[in-house]
């Protein structure tokens, strides 16, 4: 499929059922779809973000397995095991969470109760946890490749004199968003990723052993992100992201409400958008770059791992300038 279709707008989307139902992609991508909006990510839009390459300077942008420590919301540490070849050497890793550090959140990360996982899929469906449906190997068998636009809101919030308190609650709206876009003088294109830099990863690399401590006998923290309301959603859907990742924990604001359709952006755009959502992405060493030459963007390239039916994916991503 190339060019990239063109999408309906958020506000022509169908609800799934009734007036107060949610809007959904569902079915626009085939009512088989297990990919979501990474099918933007047509040859078209591989070539454009190619040809954004000017420097050749490439950026990990994923942070270190062993970060955060101790692992945060539930996460287990991982044991990482050497085996002595004589000679050479062998390793594996016990108690792996690939969700752990930085991330990719797959389709069948997040279901809702009374509607289900994306495209439909039942949460009572017997095929739900034991087979590939929904799974991250459906991003790895093609590969997260488009133009990065990256947006600093750390640095715009310092800059104004009102910096982010990464120990608060800080909901970062759309209006705000809109505003460094054009700061910058980014315009957001169909298939793009977008990159949210909001300090959180460097906060936490400077806290100290206790901090981190109690922070990670925390069920729920206070951090900054997105806000959880319905126009964040209609805002990247009608902008035509295929994905959007940040350097903070759940990509929203925290804490959040799992009970509550307004309360957990999670719902709107994994379960009824399909947009792949990354967090604790590695975005400081990019973001002095951008700042210093004034350009955002570039070719963004991810491969998530291939492990049929997982529920996400260590984000394995470099962007290239």
């Amino acid at each position: 499929m190339d060019p990239t279709p063109r999408l309906p707008r958020y506000r022509e989307l169908a609800r799934i059922a009734g007036a107060d139902s949610p809007r959904t992609a569902w079915g626009l991508f085939g009512t088989d779809d297990e990919v979501g909006a990474i099918n933007l990510l047509q040859p078209d839009v591989v070539r454009r973000a190619a040809a954004l390459v000017r420097l050749g300077n490439v950026f990990p942008l994923d942070w270190s397995l062993a970060m955060p420590n101790p692992p945060l919301l539930g996460r287990g540490a991982t044991r990482h095991v050497m085996k002595d070849l004589q000679p050479g050497t062998d390793d594996y890793y016990d108690n792996f969470y690939p969700q752990a550090s930085s991330q990719w959140d797959a389709l069948r990360h997040v279901g809702h109760e009374a509607y289900g996982y994306y495209n439909g899929l039942p949460l009572e469906d017997p095929a739900e946890l034991g087979a590939p449906r929904l799974g991250i190997e459906h991003w790895a068998n093609r590969g997260i490749v488009g133009r990065f636009v990256l947006l600093d809101v750390d640095r715009y919030r310092a800059n104004l004199g009102n910096p982010i308190r990464q120990d608060q609650q800080t909901p970062i709206g759309v209006d705000e968003l809109q505003q460094i876009l054009a700061r910058q003088g980014s315009v957001l294109q169909a298939g793009d990723i977008l990159l949210l830099r909001f300090g959180w990863v460097r906060w936490y690399e400077r806290l100290d052993p206790s901090r981190r401590e109690w922070l990670a006998a925390q069920e729920m923290f206070a951090a900054p992100g997105l806000e959880a309301a319905e126009r964040t959603a209609e805002w990247l859907w009608d902008n035509h992201v295929a994905a959007v990742a940040s350097d903070s924990p759940a990509l929203e604001s925290m804490p959040f409400d799992r009970g509550s359709l307004d309360g957990f952006l999670h719902y709107r755009l994994v379960t009824f958008l399909g947009l792949a959502v990354g967090e604790l992405f590695a975005l400081d060493a990019l973001a002095e770059e951008c700042a210093a030459t004034a350009v955002h963007e570039g070719l963004f390239v991810s491969a998530p791992l291939n492990m049929p039916g997982g529920a996400g994916s260590t984000a394995n991503a470099i962007a290239i300038t």
